[in-house]
Order: C-alpha cells, then structure tokens, then sequence
C-alpha cells in the first residue's frame, strides 16, 4: 500500500481546506472516513474468505491422506487375520485328526445330541423380598424400616396420644 506520512497528510488536508471550505471540511471527513472504514472491512472479509478457502483445501487434502492411512492399515490387519486363520484352521484340522484316533480323552460332549443347541444362560429370578429379608435387623431398625405389620386399628393405637380413651363408652 501507498506510505502516508504526516507531511504528506498535512498536505492534504490543506488542500482539502482550501478546495472544500471549511463549513464541508467536517462533513466530508466523516463520509472519507466511513468509506475508508468500509474499505478497510471489505478487504479484511476478502482475505478470510481466501484464508478459510485455502484452509478447507488442506484439510480436504489431510482427510485424503488420513482415509488413505485407514485403507493401508485396514488392508493390512485384515491380511494378517485371513493368514493367522488359515494358520489356525491348518492346526486344527491336524489337531482335530489326532482326535479323532483316539489320541485325547472322552468328553461328555461327544455323548450329547448333536442336535441339541447348546445351554442358555437364564439370569436368576429377582425376588424383593428375599432382598428385604437379607437386610440385617439393627439397619431396619436404625433406619426406620417396618419389620412387622400393623392392621389399621394396631396403628391407631399405638400412635394415640395419652390420655385419650378409645371412642367407646362404657
């Protein structure tokens, strides 16, 4: 950009005096100013705008690289399980063989239906009392918890003030 001293500023600013007055001096520099500052604003968006541009383009060019690196290494583990199968399958099939010689002991499995699936896990019935009940005495009774119970007329009467007879009269 042009480099503007002060002389170069004074300079203008006399010929500005002298050509615009200075009743329009102000006015006229209030609107240079706001045109400058719109200038200024509008340059400013323009290099973001580039600088958010050029930046998108390295991350598209990171992503690439990085899906690239995934691709390598996913090819790569899933070469080695196929090879680690085929190694464990090879040694199975020999494993199994001998097996099948009579080299290994009797298991029970080999006596159960073939076509039977195997057993399921079934989770243990949940039972609220059996979990009251393995609460011990003494933190019932701190905390507040009813051991036995009371029918209504049992509870009326433990909670009746004293003094006061039952509703009765005799």
């Amino acid at each position: 950009m042009m480099d503007f001293g002060f002389d170069k500023i004074a300079l203008i600013g006399a010929v500005a005096l002298i050509v615009i007055g200075p009743e329009k001096l102000p006015r006229v520099a209030r609107t240079v100013g706001a045109l400058f500052g719109k200038a200024q604003r509008y340059v400013s968006d323009v290099k973001a705008e580039v600088n958010r541009s050029i930046e998108l383009e390295e991350l598209k060019k990171m992503k690439t690289q990085f899906e690239d690196a995934a691709r390598n290494v996913e090819d790569t583990v899933r070469s080695e399980v196929n090879s680690a199968s085929a190694a464990f399958e090879s040694d199975w099939a020999s494993a199994t063989s001998t097996t099948s010689s009579g080299a290994i002991g009797h298991t029970n499995r080999d006596t159960e239906d073939p076509m039977l699936p195997p057993p399921s896990y079934a989770p243990p019935k949940k039972n609220w009392r059996l979990k009251r009940g393995a609460t011990p005495q003494w933190y019932k009774q701190r905390a507040g918890i009813r051991t036995k119970a009371l029918s209504g007329a049992a509870r009326v009467a433990r909670f009746r003030p004293p003094g006061v007879t039952s509703g009765r009269q005799t």
